[in-house]
């Protein structure tokens, strides 16, 4: 019997691409593709697949509150984030809201079917390096009980607006990116501002800036 997959990414284009990729592959059948989080979550309710491959950047409700949502609602199908953004930056993240493994869209060709193959069998997939750094951080923390990172503190919505601000977007470049207005995006920033303690929008920039450069180094 076929394990059913269903493919959630805002990219016409690669959609096809997984499902030209995985449709090859013995043992898979993808069952539906979703173009937004509430079309993924109807086509869950209906086709009940084994796997979601959801992407991080969706409009609206992004990849990672949609594996919230697939967790606490249909906890029989599996969730592997595939996406644009550096593993350093979301990975962690997107384990802690329920997928059971990260690819970065730039190795997909090379590691997708592994993934998929990994984790219906129960097993969980990121990169070497992204677990060697996972365990090594998890024992720093075991360690000193109080480590606190600020940036720990943004939801997953101002986390995407804080990497976008340390790449140097625009609030209106911004805006298109995550498909929300210019104003959701300056009532972000505000929130982030707060919540890191920062005073002005230039010292959040720089900010911003290093810690995607700290996190990726």
């Amino acid at each position: 019997m076929s394990r059913t997959i269903l493919i959630v990414d805002d990219h016409p284009i690669m959609r096809r691409g997984y499902t030209s990729l995985l449709g090859r592959v013995s043992g898979l059948e993808i069952c539906g593709e979703a173009g937004s989080a509430l079309e993924a979550l109807a086509m869950i309710e209906q086709f009940h697949p084994d796997l979601a491959i959801v992407d991080i950047s969706l409009g609206g409700m992004n990849g990672i509150e949609l594996t919230k949502h697939i967790r606490a609602e249909h906890p029989s199908t599996l969730v592997l984030v595939v996406s644009m953004h550096d593993e350093s930056l979301y990975a962690e993240r997107s384990l802690a809201a329920g997928a059971r493994g990260y690819i970065m869209k730039s190795e997909v060709d090379g590691a997708v079917v592994d993934a998929v193959k990994r984790v219906l069998d129960g097993g969980y997939f990121v990169s070497e390096a992204m677990s060697s750094k996972i365990f090594a951080q998890f024992g720093s923390r075991r360690r000193d009980h109080s480590l606190d990172d600020p940036v720990e503190r943004l939801s997953d919505r101002e986390l995407e607006v804080f990497e976008l601000i340390g790449l140097g977007k625009s609030t209106g470049e911004i805006a298109a990116a995550l498909v929300i207005s210019p104003k959701t995006v300056e009532t972000h920033r505000t929130k982030i501002r707060d919540k890191l303690g920062v005073a002005s929008g230039r010292e959040l920039m720089r900010h911003a800036v290093q810690w995607i450069s700290g996190v990726k180094s």
